[in-house]
């Protein structure tokens, strides 16, 4: 039986490549969109369905006959994020609910505070020190309230995302200009923390594997994907400079000092700002349990993820014509 899922924010960063893994895989995909579907490729292999993710009525119509339901929807330009974010999550869930599919959330670090690092577990406390952090406490909480209830859900935590197709990212956002390949990458991190990436390509075939691993699941799951690893962040840094192929590209600290000054005026900066203290600590993502489920987690080499990352970024001095290996991750 083909099976069939609904993503919600299937043009953002998970969204599309937990898409394209799926299509990959024989999967028939559908996808929300706030946009007229006639505005959509025709070639696109994604059956489209025109609604929002604030209408509960819109959600449940694009979720007949799914088995699963992604949930990667964002708020339109991250405004007034603390009530749209869990209120489109609600619609998901009541969809899931009537269906009978599993819900799955894309996860991050933000739930946790200082007190939790430097390795979490899925069962680390949840001190969040900031509004995006409290707001990712508030959805997981509903989806183990829904779980109670019979509905089944998945949440992946993992560190900061990149991709070619990862329009919100720290490094495209903070640390390169999309469309122009760096002679300056900006470090965010503080010298000797390390920090976790997580490659969009392997987060979305982890998805698929879990999936597969349905039989094995808990009704509500927590896995962890550990990613890219580093030791020193800044080393991350430096391998994007490389990656940009440009000759003499340096590696310079990211200037908190301005986005502090300007993050009363400039909504992205106070988002930045509030961030901060991920980058000030090393935090580490114990995959234990995912491993436990689906065996050694996808692994694309570094080399080839980045490749991939900046040439979809519009960020390598030389524009590779063939696609790279990355689509072939290996294992960890």
């Amino acid at each position: 039986m083909t099976r069939h899922i609904l993503i919600i924010g299937a043009t953002g960063g998970s969204g599309a490549a937990v898409a394209a893994a799926c299509i990959g895989q024989g999967w028939q995909v559908t996808g929300l969109t706030r946009r007229h579907v006639d505005d959509r490729p025709a070639t696109s292999a994604i059956r489209w369905v025109q609604g929002d993710a604030m209408q509960a009525a819109d959600v449940l119509r694009a979720a007949q006959g799914v088995h699963v339901i992604f949930h990667g929807a964002n708020p339109p330009g991250y405004r007034n994020w603390a009530k749209t974010a869990p209120q489109m999550l609600q619609n998901s869930i009541a969809a899931a609910q009537a269906v009978g599919a599993r819900l799955i959330l894309p996860g991050n670090i933000y739930n946790f505070g200082p007190d939790a690092f430097p390795v979490l577990r899925e069962d680390a406390p949840q001190n969040p020190v900031s509004v995006k952090g409290a707001v990712r406490r508030q959805m997981e909480q509903m989806l183990d309230d829904a779980c109670h209830q019979g509905m089944r859900a998945l949440v992946l935590r993992a560190g900061d995302f990149f991709g070619p197709h990862a329009p919100a990212s720290w490094l495209s956002n903070g640390m390169v200009r999309p469309g122009k390949p760096p002679r300056v990458v900006r470090d965010p991190g503080t010298a000797g923390a390390g920090h976790a990436w997580a490659y969009l390509p392997d987060f979305a075939e982890t998805v698929l594997r879990l999936l597969q691993a349905e039989e094995r699941l808990r009704d509500m799951e927590v896995v962890h994907m550990a990613g890219h690893w580093f030791d020193d962040g800044s080393d991350f840094a430096r391998a994007v400079a490389e990656a940009g192929s440009v000759p003499g590209a340096k590696v310079k600290p990211l200037p908190w000092w301005l986005i502090s000054a300007l993050a009363p005026v400039v909504p992205l900066c106070l988002e930045l700002r509030e961030m901060r203290y991920l980058w000030q600590n090393s935090i580490a993502l114990d995959n234990t349990r995912l491993r436990e489920l689906i065996g050694a987690e996808p692994h694309t080499p570094l080399e080839d993820a980045l490749r991939d990352t900046m040439n979809g970024l519009g960020c390598r001095a030389e524009q590779d014509q063939s696609r790279s290996t990355a689509s072939t991750p290996a294992a960890i």
